[in-house]
């Protein structure tokens, strides 16, 4: 650890990193600018069915007329009309589950009397559609926690309230604006925090500028920072609690206000990753065994303000204290059932997923694409193998305790957010379903980045090494922008397989 106070390459190095931020932040920008779901295989569907009707039109004209006739121009308008309408700002089934739970939450048409979180009124309407639902007690809801949607519906209330504009008129207009505040102004933060961690950490020039540029642009954060979703929350929060607590461990700082930055947003990143209240926990037990007052009196209160917000959104929809996700088994399953949708009955997608989502049966061949397969962790991203090197140098005997003790913390935390995805039943095998990378993972893209720091200062003072760097720098990079149009979809390696069979 070096401090910067009297580096006179510092201020270099913070422009540069003030430089990356912006094009990082300018590119990700443009991208929700144009942000557009187009339906490639309903576009292809449309086109297979005109060419059927017009050979159909060719019979009609050697015979069929009269109401015959009108009845199928009338059927063929209505589904003219509905193919038409594949285009939306929002890109899956996942983001659309909770874009749905906001409109229910503060559309008065919308709303399901006596179950304010129920969006069945919101799924009737074209393009609203989405698989990630559940029902109980008679009503469909999104089967993602409540919390977040809810967090989510008080900023959409106040666009209503100031511009009379809704999402279901306006969908590009409001959608945009909300994706800049929730994911991009978060992002800038994120970026800022771990630019302080990197300066903080790092040892050279280059091996600091070589890890911002994997913070900007190097992981999979920016590719999903177009659609709503819990893993760029749970990542920002992550750094955030990550800055307060070195503050705390490595500075001495014994200020209450660090101690409840910790609990805020530990709390908060594990409410969006479920697998993070492993972190939270440990950081806690640090924190008490450090300063059990300021943790008791600032750290605590912080955390039970989330804890209070996430178990009562929950009460007020689901009538229980447990997620949606949570009620999956026996004869507990809120994810096989039936629903009315614009007159039909329909089975949930879950009752028979597909593809991905039928789940890897093999354990083994899923944690082997998890890691260096067609979704994996350093197959995708072989940046992190620099994570790896950090870690293990920061493990290393003599070396400084502090660093030691948070090398050990990046490790444990990671093999057991790992492990609990990795050892879950077949129908949980799916990689998170269609899209570009092991997703559950990408919260822990910070702890990861700092990790690499002494691996990339290391590689700094040799071309050769170097180069290995700015290869696997690269090759991350790639994997992140491959999906430029939507983050939910294949990445380039399953691509590549399936190009050649």
């Amino acid at each position: 650890m070096n401090s910067t106070n009297n580096d006179p390459g510092a201020r270099l190095r913070r422009s540069v990193y003030m430089i990356m931020i912006c094009v990082g932040t300018a590119a990700v920008l443009g991208r929700i600018a144009a942000v557009d779901s187009i339906d490639k295989t309903a576009i292809q569907k449309y086109r297979i069915n005109k060419r059927l009707d017009e050979k159909k039109a060719a019979l009609q004209q050697r015979g069929v007329a009269g109401t015959r006739l009108d009845e199928a121009l009338a059927k063929e308008e209505t589904r003219l009309r509905k193919a038409f309408r594949i285009r939306r700002p929002f890109l899956s089934a996942n983001d659309r589950s909770r874009w749905c739970t906001v409109r229910a939450l503060v559309e008065e048409e919308m709303r399901v009397p006596g179950a304010p979180y129920a969006i069945d009124r919101v799924i009737q309407e074209p393009t609203w559609d989405t698989i990630d639902m559940v029902k109980h007690d008679g009503h469909l809801y999104s089967s993602k926690p409540p919390l977040f949607p809810t967090l989510m519906a008080a900023e959409y209330w106040l666009i209503r309230r100031a511009t009379g504009m809704t999402l279901g008129a306006h969908p590009y207009i409001v959608g945009r604006i909300m994706l800049v505040t929730i994911n991009v102004v978060p992002l800038i933060v994120y970026f800022v925090l771990l630019s302080w961690l990197v300066e903080r950490f790092g040892t050279t020039d280059w091996g600091r500028m070589f890890v911002m540029s994997a913070v900007v642009f190097g992981t999979f954060l920016t590719t999903f920072a177009v659609t709503i979703n819990n893993h760029l929350p749970a990542a920002v929060c992550a750094v955030a609690a990550l800055y307060a607590v070195v503050r705390i461990w490595f500075d001495g700082e014994q200020r209450m206000r660090y101690f409840a930055l910790v609990g805020l947003f530990g709390a908060l990143m594990a409410a969006n990753e479920l697998p993070a209240a492993a972190l939270f926990a440990v950081l806690g037990i640090a924190l008490l065994l450090k300063a059990p007052r300021q943790t008791l009196l600032a750290y605590l209160p912080a955390s039970l303000v989330v804890a209070a917000g996430f178990f009562g959104t929950n009460w007020i929809a689901h009538n229980d204290l447990r997620p949606p996700y949570m009620h999956r088994s026996g004869g507990d399953n809120w994810y096989i059932y039936t629903y009315q949708c614009n007159g039909r009955e329909l089975p949930s997608y879950w009752n028979d997923p597909q593809g991905v989502d039928r789940g890897e049966p093999s354990p083994a061949v899923y944690a082997a694409h998890a890691l260096v397969g067609h979704h994996g962790i350093f197959s995708l991203t072989p940046v992190w193998l620099m994570s790896l090197a950090g870690v293990a140098m920061w493990l290393w005997p003599g070396g400084n305790r502090r660093l030691r003790e948070l090398a050990i913390l990046i490790i444990a935390v990671s093999a057991a957010c790992l492990a609990f995805y990795l050892t879950r039943g077949t129908e949980f095998r799916n990689y998170g379903g269609m899209t570009c990378g092991l997703r559950w993972m990408f919260w822990l893209a910070p702890l990861w980045l700092l990790a690499m720091l002494p691996a990339a200062d290391a590689m700094a003072p040799r071309r050769w090494t170097r180069g290995v760097a700015l290869v696997l720098l690269a090759t991350s990079v790639f994997s992140v922008a491959y999906p430029t149009w939507n983050p939910w979809t294949n990445p380039w390696i399953v691509d590549f397989l399936s190009y050649f069979g």
